[in-house]
């Protein structure tokens, strides 16, 4: 067992809780830069894949598991994102004066729909953001004369420096740079007073209220945060798929990022990242597993959707701290062994007096 002795006040607030954080954390970094001379091209493909999405679930995490405030329409922020950066690039703009760009231009959505949305909460806020998914993908099937609808536009490689970035490592070491930065801005935003602010919002609006926080701004502030991240990530994954059409930013997209902050663990950066690992797997993982099932299931359509669905249902049910809830719990187990109890993660309903006054 460690024991942490605090000294200061900024010892709640530090990147790194002890010296063996930074071990592991320098060991997983020196890992993943050595990953694609080791790995073939598939899998440093599937890892960018993996990247794209656990930068678009910090982006979500911020919204739902900090400040509390569902979202079904994230794949909007993410067509957004790659529509604008592929505009802009086949109009001459460098990559890196197009890619900040697109997520401002996500940000700006999602401020525009944050203004109307502040006033709804919980499943009508999802709804809210659920239209507005559907009015983004309707946008970009009609606006031909930019997205060219259906057709579809194909996504140049990123230019650097005059350097097209074609190689499948080059590509990787590009998001992995970009999610290191954003899970970094992340962590500082939840130590700082905006991310406490959003984390009262997210334990009680009333509570945050009385203490001054000013609800629709910091409303407004998590939205756009969280849409300019989700904008970056809608870009690389343009970038990822080399060809963007509407069908590539349905509300599947949106229901899979949802699902991947659910099951990585809701409140965590580590959650986010978590589950982009999961569902970027999980596609592979069934199709390895379609070779040693039965014909008849490994034939069966809506065989991936349903093992989305039903680990969804089983980590609510058994583990709604998600994966990350899991992983402390075994670390606690080993840090109180033999004195850990089974109780000692047992569920309690609570209420703040505050939330019974609704």
């Amino acid at each position: 067992m460690r024991i942490l002795f605090k000294t200061s006040y900024l010892d709640d607030i530090r990147l790194f809780r002890h010296s063996g954080y930074v071990v592991w954390y320098g060991i997983l970094v020196a890992a993943l830069l050595l990953a694609p001379l080791v790995l073939r091209e598939f899998y440093v493909g599937e890892l960018s894949q993996v990247f794209v999405l656990a930068i678009a679930g910090v982006g979500l995490m911020l919204l739902i598991g900090y400040t509390g405030l569902a979202s079904l329409g994230h794949g909007a922020f993410m067509a957004i994102g790659a529509y604008t950066n592929t505009y802009l690039i086949a109009e001459g703009v460098p990559f890196l004066l197009s890619f900040p760009v697109a997520g401002l231009a996500a940000l700006v959505a999602g401020i525009a729909v944050a203004l109307p949305a502040n006033r709804m909460t919980g499943i009508y806020l999802a709804i809210a953001t659920l239209a507005f998914s559907q009015i983004v993908e309707q946008v970009v099937v009609r606006w031909e004369s930019v997205t060219r609808g259906f057709q579809g536009m194909p996504v140049p490689a990123p230019d650097l420096f005059g350097h097209p970035l074609a190689q499948a490592w080059e590509f990787y070491y590009l998001c992995l740079a970009v999610l290191v930065l954003v899970v970094l801005g992340a962590i500082n935003l939840t130590r700082s007073p905006t991310g406490r602010a959003m984390v009262a919002i997210r334990d009680s609006e009333i509570s945050a209220q009385s203490l001054g926080v000013n609800l629709v701004a910091y409303k407004t502030i998590a939205f756009a945060l969280s849409a300019f991240i989700t904008g970056l990530a809608g870009a690389l994954l343009g970038h990822k798929l080399k060809f963007i059409s509407p069908d590539a930013f349905n509300i599947i997209l949106s229901i899979q990022l949802l699902l991947m902050v659910v099951v990585g663990g809701l409140g965590s950066i580590h959650g986010a990242i978590y589950g982009a690992i999961f569902v970027g797997g999980l596609p592979q993982a069934i199709a390895l597993m379609r070779d040693y099932l039965p014909t008849v299931i490994a034939r069966t359509p809506g065989l991936e959707p349903g093992l989305f669905g039903l680990v969804m249902i089983l980590i609510v049910l058994f583990e709604p701290l998600g994966i990350y809830g899991r992983w402390l719990k075994i670390k606690a187990y080993f840090d109180y062994f033999p004195l850990y109890r089974r109780a000692t993660f047992k569920r309690q309903r609570s209420y703040l007096k505050t939330e019974r006054v609704r």
